[in-house]
């Protein structure tokens, strides 16, 4: 029995989602999803879950360009579907004395195959132990699928896939990884597998711990190039006014010179004499900073706690920048000393606990010297062990001597974020609401404060 084109597409979707939502296999769905990707012409490998992207590619070439072009299709069928909308169709209706198999076309089917393999890869992740290769390959899959949806990879999908890969790093017998080198060559660094490499440094030893720290390094590294082109592309500094600009040639302005000269233009010689030149401003405020940044060290804030760590040795790279750096869960430490060595500070770091915020506040406030030229960067979800009030009074305390304060609630890779409501409506009173989001917003907020 032939099937049209819209039947044979909702078989390959109806595998999909039963593929990850029901763990027992249905026979009828299977048989019907061989035939379709047969008669498509398309590869058997494409409904083998155990195949990775990268594989089908491999052994398949022709495909490439079909995967990496998912994302305009997507697109498409969306803007299809809402001009539908628009027009008061519904968008699962065809238009009357269409033919469904005309408004379907194979394409369209050929594209719902190569989509549900991508989706059933990342997402049916299945049970048991993971091994480094599976760990490997499906990270290769979601970074098929990030391609894919583009700047569209909006902030729940990132936390889908990030709380995914948690998951499957979870699984792993990570420590007999590590021992192997061979093993530990294949992981790839992400921030899942970082926090439980940081979670479990005190119980890793020899090639273990190695190759642990290699792999954080490898992070370390990867993130911090993001961030250092983002830290030159918005700390270009502004021209200080107030400042005589150096008469020397490479500062004269031509076009403005001639410009205010115009009145000197002799028409019997056909001259300009100019009796008055003009200098281009170059000179930047160039007067030293403190920056603080004060971290909350506990579970909850991993994420943040590794792009803040790698931010400021970036920032304490900078001339005129004096970074200061506190790690805190119920006690404080001063990292300041490793600052300029993210890699270091990681390791310097205990990863769990709860929140005692006036303890590391006690450890930051004799930094502040020169209030009006110091920012103090506090990252943190602010749930507090019963001393809220204690440490948003002290925060007041610093804001009013002038100290320029940017509570952060999180700046992590999804950009999501808790922050304890009570701390955030009262930062919002005070004028320094609470930044979220991306760590390109606290990048923003440090550029303005050191320029």
């Amino acid at each position: 029995m032939t099937h049209s084109n819209e039947t044979r597409r909702q078989i390959l979707y109806w595998r999909l989602l039963a593929g990850i939502f029901d763990s027992e296999a249905q026979p009828a769905l299977e048989t019907s999803s061989v035939a379709v990707v047969d008669d498509l012409g398309l590869p058997a490998a494409l409904l083998d879950p155990g195949v990775s992207i990268d594989n089908v590619v491999q052994r398949f070439p022709e495909l490439a360009n079909e995967f990496d072009g998912l994302g305009a299709h997507v697109r498409a069928a969306e803007s299809t579907e809402t001009a539908k909308e628009s027009a008061g169709q519904n968008a699962d209706e065809t238009p009357a004395g269409t033919d469904a198999d005309s408004a379907i076309g194979s394409g369209e089917v050929r594209s719902a195959a190569l989509f549900s393999k991508l989706l059933l890869n990342v997402f049916a992740t299945g049970g048991g132990t993971v091994s480094a290769t599976q760990l490997a390959g499906w990270q290769r899959d979601a970074g098929w699928l990030r391609r894919m949806l583009g700047e569209d990879c909006g902030a729940e999908v990132r936390t889908v896939l990030g709380d995914l890969e948690a998951d499957l790093v979870s699984r792993m017998r990570l420590r007999e990884v590590l021992a192997d080198p061979a093993l530990s060559a294949q992981l790839t660094p992400s921030m899942s597998l970082i926090e439980q490499l940081l979670r479990d440094k005190t119980n890793l030893s020899g090639v273990a711990l190695a190759n642990a720290k290699s792999l954080i390094r490898r992070y370390v590294d990867q993130v911090a190039e993001v961030l250092r082109t983002q830290v030159q592309q918005t700390t270009a500094g502004t021209v200080d006014r107030s400042v005589p600009p150096k008469r020397i040639l490479r500062n004269l302005d031509v076009d403005r010179t001639i410009w205010k000269n115009l009145t000197n233009w002799n028409p019997d010689d056909e001259r300009l004499y100019v009796d008055r030149l003009f200098y281009r401003q170059t000179a930047k405020r160039t007067v030293p900073a403190r920056m603080i940044v004060v971290v909350d060290q506990s579970g909850s804030m991993v994420d943040s706690m590794v792009n803040c760590t790698i931010l400021a040795s970036i920032f304490a790279g900078l001339p005129k920048v004096d970074v200061h750096l506190i790690a805190y869960d119920t006690r404080a430490i001063d990292l300041t000393p490793w600052v300029h060595d993210p890699f270091e500070v990681l390791l310097r770091t205990n990863l769990g606990g709860g929140n005692d915020g006036p303890v590391a506040m006690a450890m930051a406030q004799p930094k502040i010297v020169d209030p009006t030229n110091t920012v103090l960067v506090w990252i943190s979800d602010f749930y507090e062990f019963d001393r809220s009030q204690p440490l948003y009074e002290s925060m007041q305390a610093v804001h009013r001597n002038g100290v320029k304060l940017i509570p952060v609630g999180s700046v992590n890779s999804s950009g999501q974020q808790s922050v304890n409501p009570w701390f955030r409506e009262r930062f919002k009173a005070m004028g320094t609401p609470v930044i979220s989001g991306r760590i390109q917003k606290l990048v923003f907020e440090l550029k303005n404060f050191l320029d």
